[in-house]
Protein backbone atom coordinates (compact mmCIF):
# COMPACT_ATOMS: atom_id res chain seq x y z
CA UNK A 1 0.00 0.00 0.00
CA UNK A 2 1.41 3.66 -0.74
CA UNK A 3 1.82 5.97 1.97
CA UNK A 4 0.08 9.22 1.02
CA UNK A 5 2.44 11.18 3.26
CA UNK A 6 4.25 13.93 1.45
CA UNK A 7 7.69 13.26 1.11
CA UNK A 8 10.27 15.54 3.51
CA UNK A 9 11.38 18.37 1.13
CA UNK A 10 14.78 17.91 2.32
CA UNK A 11 15.17 14.41 1.27
CA UNK A 12 16.63 13.71 -2.22
CA UNK A 13 14.48 11.76 -4.05
CA UNK A 14 15.49 8.42 -4.78
CA UNK A 15 17.45 7.51 -7.87
CA UNK A 16 15.87 6.27 -11.47
CA UNK A 17 16.78 5.64 -14.27
CA UNK A 18 14.73 6.61 -17.64
CA UNK A 19 14.37 5.55 -21.20
CA UNK A 20 11.98 7.80 -23.59
CA UNK A 21 11.36 6.45 -27.25
CA UNK A 22 9.44 8.71 -29.83
CA UNK A 23 8.23 7.92 -33.24
CA UNK A 24 9.64 9.75 -36.17
CA UNK A 25 6.32 11.17 -38.22
CA UNK A 26 3.96 9.45 -36.30
CA UNK A 27 1.38 12.44 -36.81
CA UNK A 28 1.56 12.01 -40.52
CA UNK A 29 0.66 8.06 -40.47
CA UNK A 30 -2.83 7.62 -41.58
CA UNK A 31 -5.12 7.42 -38.90
CA UNK A 32 -6.00 3.90 -39.63
CA UNK A 33 -2.55 2.69 -39.37
CA UNK A 34 -1.79 4.75 -35.83
CA UNK A 35 -3.15 1.21 -33.82
CA UNK A 36 -1.41 -1.39 -35.47
CA UNK A 37 2.32 0.59 -35.70
CA UNK A 38 1.84 1.57 -32.25
CA UNK A 39 1.15 -2.45 -31.35
CA UNK A 40 4.37 -2.94 -33.47
CA UNK A 41 6.05 -0.90 -31.68
CA UNK A 42 4.73 -2.01 -28.33
CA UNK A 43 5.71 -5.53 -29.75
CA UNK A 44 9.12 -4.07 -30.44
CA UNK A 45 10.17 -2.99 -27.08
CA UNK A 46 8.79 -5.57 -25.41
CA UNK A 47 11.04 -8.08 -27.60
CA UNK A 48 14.30 -6.28 -26.56
CA UNK A 49 13.53 -5.36 -23.02
CA UNK A 50 13.88 -9.45 -22.55
CA UNK A 51 16.56 -9.56 -24.38
CA UNK A 52 18.30 -6.66 -21.96
CA UNK A 53 17.54 -8.37 -18.94
CA UNK A 54 14.97 -6.21 -18.36
CA UNK A 55 11.52 -7.06 -17.02
CA UNK A 56 8.88 -6.03 -19.49
CA UNK A 57 7.15 -2.99 -17.91
CA UNK A 58 3.27 -3.34 -18.71
CA UNK A 59 0.87 -0.37 -19.17
CA UNK A 60 -1.33 -0.56 -15.95
CA UNK A 61 2.38 -0.35 -14.25
CA UNK A 62 3.31 2.69 -12.64
CA UNK A 63 6.62 3.04 -14.41
CA UNK A 64 4.89 3.23 -17.44
CA UNK A 65 3.78 6.12 -19.30
CA UNK A 66 2.66 6.27 -23.11
CA UNK A 67 2.96 9.51 -24.88
CA UNK A 68 0.52 8.37 -28.35
CA UNK A 69 3.66 8.11 -30.23
CA UNK A 70 5.72 6.94 -27.59
CA UNK A 71 6.27 5.97 -23.96
CA UNK A 72 8.36 6.81 -20.91
CA UNK A 73 10.05 4.14 -18.91
CA UNK A 74 10.87 4.75 -15.41
CA UNK A 75 13.12 2.19 -14.06
CA UNK A 76 15.48 1.54 -10.72
CA UNK A 77 18.86 3.62 -11.72
CA UNK A 78 20.87 0.28 -11.20
CA UNK A 79 19.58 -0.87 -14.82
CA UNK A 80 20.75 2.24 -16.45
CA UNK A 81 23.37 0.30 -18.13
CA UNK A 82 21.16 -2.03 -19.16
CA UNK A 83 18.99 0.47 -21.30
CA UNK A 84 21.68 1.80 -22.80
CA UNK A 85 22.53 -1.66 -24.12
CA UNK A 86 19.11 -2.07 -25.20
CA UNK A 87 19.66 0.72 -27.85
CA UNK A 88 21.78 -1.50 -29.76
CA UNK A 89 18.90 -4.48 -29.48
CA UNK A 90 16.15 -1.47 -30.26
CA UNK A 91 17.43 0.01 -33.28
CA UNK A 92 18.31 -4.41 -35.05
CA UNK A 93 14.89 -5.01 -33.84
CA UNK A 94 13.65 -2.29 -36.22
CA UNK A 95 15.53 -3.70 -38.97
CA UNK A 96 14.36 -6.78 -38.92
CA UNK A 97 10.74 -5.27 -38.78
CA UNK A 98 11.22 -3.27 -41.58
CA UNK A 99 12.76 -5.81 -43.68
CA UNK A 100 9.31 -8.38 -42.85
CA UNK A 101 6.80 -5.49 -43.11
CA UNK A 102 4.01 -5.31 -45.60
CA UNK A 103 4.86 -3.07 -48.49
CA UNK A 104 2.13 -0.40 -47.32
CA UNK A 105 3.05 -0.59 -43.44
CA UNK A 106 4.82 2.46 -42.20
CA UNK A 107 8.56 1.75 -41.18
CA UNK A 108 9.09 2.82 -37.50
CA UNK A 109 12.02 4.96 -36.49
CA UNK A 110 12.41 6.40 -33.17
CA UNK A 111 14.36 8.95 -31.52
CA UNK A 112 15.20 8.13 -27.99
CA UNK A 113 17.25 8.98 -24.73
CA UNK A 114 18.72 7.65 -21.74
CA UNK A 115 18.87 9.78 -18.32
CA UNK A 116 18.95 9.04 -14.72
CA UNK A 117 18.27 11.31 -12.05
CA UNK A 118 16.05 11.70 -8.61
CA UNK A 119 12.33 11.20 -8.88
CA UNK A 120 9.36 11.48 -6.58
CA UNK A 121 7.07 8.33 -7.43
CA UNK A 122 4.26 8.32 -7.35
CA UNK A 123 3.44 10.94 -9.69
CA UNK A 124 6.39 11.76 -11.88
CA UNK A 125 7.50 14.40 -10.01
CA UNK A 126 10.43 16.09 -10.72
CA UNK A 127 13.26 17.50 -13.20
CA UNK A 128 15.08 14.35 -14.05
CA UNK A 129 12.02 12.96 -16.13
CA UNK A 130 11.27 16.78 -17.23
CA UNK A 131 14.98 16.45 -18.38
CA UNK A 132 14.77 13.24 -19.87
CA UNK A 133 11.80 14.16 -22.15
CA UNK A 134 14.01 17.29 -23.16
CA UNK A 135 16.85 15.25 -24.06
CA UNK A 136 14.60 13.34 -26.53
CA UNK A 137 13.11 16.36 -28.24
CA UNK A 138 17.01 18.12 -28.24
CA UNK A 139 18.21 19.50 -31.70
CA UNK A 140 21.30 17.00 -31.21
CA UNK A 141 19.24 13.91 -31.38
CA UNK A 142 17.00 15.60 -34.27
CA UNK A 143 19.98 16.46 -36.17
CA UNK A 144 21.28 12.27 -35.67
CA UNK A 145 18.33 11.09 -37.11
CA UNK A 146 18.88 12.89 -40.38
CA UNK A 147 22.18 11.12 -40.01
CA UNK A 148 20.09 7.43 -39.19
CA UNK A 149 18.10 8.12 -42.32
CA UNK A 150 20.55 8.68 -44.67
CA UNK A 151 23.01 5.53 -43.34
CA UNK A 152 20.56 2.89 -42.95
CA UNK A 153 19.87 3.12 -38.84
CA UNK A 154 16.36 3.36 -37.76
CA UNK A 155 17.22 4.69 -34.36
CA UNK A 156 19.10 7.89 -32.90
CA UNK A 157 19.71 8.33 -29.43
CA UNK A 158 20.90 10.89 -26.72
CA UNK A 159 22.19 9.66 -23.41
CA UNK A 160 22.88 12.44 -20.75
CA UNK A 161 26.26 12.70 -19.47
CA UNK A 162 25.77 11.73 -15.94
CA UNK A 163 24.23 8.46 -17.40
CA UNK A 164 26.48 7.92 -19.72
CA UNK A 165 29.77 8.51 -16.70
CA UNK A 166 27.64 6.07 -14.36
CA UNK A 167 27.25 3.59 -17.18
CA UNK A 168 29.10 3.12 -20.30
CA UNK A 169 32.29 5.26 -19.34
CA UNK A 170 32.57 3.20 -16.03
CA UNK A 171 32.86 -0.34 -18.18
CA UNK A 172 29.23 -1.20 -17.24
CA UNK A 173 27.86 -1.99 -20.68
CA UNK A 174 28.20 -5.18 -22.75
CA UNK A 175 27.13 -4.31 -26.03
CA UNK A 176 28.48 -0.56 -26.64
CA UNK A 177 31.60 1.42 -25.58
CA UNK A 178 32.34 4.95 -25.89
CA UNK A 179 34.16 4.95 -29.51
CA UNK A 180 30.25 4.46 -30.87
CA UNK A 181 29.19 7.94 -29.44
CA UNK A 182 29.34 11.27 -30.25
CA UNK A 183 30.02 14.00 -27.82
CA UNK A 184 27.09 17.03 -27.95
CA UNK A 185 25.28 19.20 -26.67
CA UNK A 186 21.44 19.20 -25.86
CA UNK A 187 19.85 21.98 -26.42
CA UNK A 188 15.81 22.50 -27.35
CA UNK A 189 14.25 25.28 -29.35
CA UNK A 190 12.48 27.70 -27.38
CA UNK A 191 13.90 26.47 -23.98
CA UNK A 192 16.91 29.01 -23.72
CA UNK A 193 17.35 27.91 -20.43
CA UNK A 194 18.01 23.68 -21.32
CA UNK A 195 21.41 23.12 -22.68
CA UNK A 196 23.55 20.29 -21.17
CA UNK A 197 26.38 17.67 -22.29
CA UNK A 198 25.24 14.37 -24.05
CA UNK A 199 26.36 11.66 -25.82
CA UNK A 200 24.85 11.17 -29.43
CA UNK A 201 24.79 7.26 -30.65
CA UNK A 202 23.29 6.28 -33.74
CA UNK A 203 24.32 2.52 -34.28
CA UNK A 204 25.76 1.17 -36.78
CA UNK A 205 26.96 4.14 -37.89
CA UNK A 206 30.42 5.89 -36.76
CA UNK A 207 30.57 8.72 -34.60
CA UNK A 208 32.68 10.64 -37.76
CA UNK A 209 29.87 9.97 -40.15
CA UNK A 210 27.01 11.01 -37.35
CA UNK A 211 29.48 14.42 -36.78
CA UNK A 212 28.82 16.34 -39.57
CA UNK A 213 25.01 16.41 -39.04
CA UNK A 214 25.34 17.72 -35.66
CA UNK A 215 25.51 21.64 -35.33
CA UNK A 216 26.38 24.19 -32.67
CA UNK A 217 23.13 26.17 -32.94
CA UNK A 218 19.45 24.88 -32.62
CA UNK A 219 18.57 26.55 -35.59
CA UNK A 220 21.36 26.35 -38.05
CA UNK A 221 21.00 22.76 -40.32
CA UNK A 222 23.47 20.84 -40.83
CA UNK A 223 26.34 21.26 -43.39
CA UNK A 224 24.66 18.91 -46.00
CA UNK A 225 21.67 20.43 -45.84
CA UNK A 226 23.04 24.10 -46.52
CA UNK A 227 22.19 26.25 -50.04
CA UNK A 228 25.78 26.03 -50.87
CA UNK A 229 24.93 29.72 -52.78
CA UNK A 230 24.00 31.04 -49.43
CA UNK A 231 28.17 30.58 -47.77
CA UNK A 232 30.15 33.63 -48.30
CA UNK A 233 33.21 33.04 -50.21
CA UNK A 234 36.48 31.83 -48.66
CA UNK A 235 38.21 34.71 -48.28
CA UNK A 236 35.28 36.68 -46.81
CA UNK A 237 34.87 34.11 -44.08
CA UNK A 238 36.29 36.04 -40.35
CA UNK A 239 38.88 35.21 -38.17
CA UNK A 240 37.88 32.54 -35.89
CA UNK A 241 35.03 31.29 -37.98
CA UNK A 242 35.33 27.06 -38.30
CA UNK A 243 34.13 25.85 -41.38
CA UNK A 244 31.90 23.33 -42.34
CA UNK A 245 33.62 19.54 -41.95
CA UNK A 246 34.02 18.41 -45.48
CA UNK A 247 32.26 15.52 -46.43
CA UNK A 248 33.69 13.97 -49.89
CA UNK A 249 32.49 10.00 -51.36
CA UNK A 250 34.97 8.16 -53.06
CA UNK A 251 34.92 4.79 -54.64
CA UNK A 252 35.18 1.59 -52.62
CA UNK A 253 34.91 -2.06 -53.24
CA UNK A 254 31.28 -3.69 -52.88
CA UNK A 255 28.15 -1.60 -51.00
CA UNK A 256 31.41 0.32 -49.11
CA UNK A 257 31.46 4.37 -49.48
CA UNK A 258 34.75 6.07 -48.66
CA UNK A 259 33.56 9.75 -46.43
CA UNK A 260 36.06 12.22 -46.21
CA UNK A 261 35.64 13.94 -42.92
CA UNK A 262 38.32 16.94 -42.62
CA UNK A 263 41.75 15.03 -43.35
CA UNK A 264 40.55 11.77 -42.58
CA UNK A 265 38.89 9.28 -45.24
CA UNK A 266 36.51 6.31 -43.30
CA UNK A 267 34.84 3.33 -44.88
CA UNK A 268 31.81 3.12 -43.70
CA UNK A 269 29.59 -0.25 -45.37
CA UNK A 270 25.66 0.61 -44.98
CA UNK A 271 23.05 -1.77 -43.55
CA UNK A 272 20.78 -2.68 -46.30
CA UNK A 273 17.07 -1.82 -44.78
Amino acid sequence: MTSSALPDPVDVPPEHAFLVVDMKGYSQIPEAEMAPVRSDLDSVLTTVFAQSGLTPVRPEEDHYKETGDGAIFVLPARDAARLIDLLSHLNDALVRRHKARLADSPPIRLRASVHTGPLVMPGYRGDAINDACRFVDSQAVRQAMTAALEHGSFLAAVISEIAFRRTVRAGRTLTLDERQFLVSTARVQGKPDFEEPCRVLVPRVPPALVSPYITEESDVPPPHLRDPAAQAPAGSRKTGERSAPVRQKARASGHAQVVQIGGDQITYRPEQP
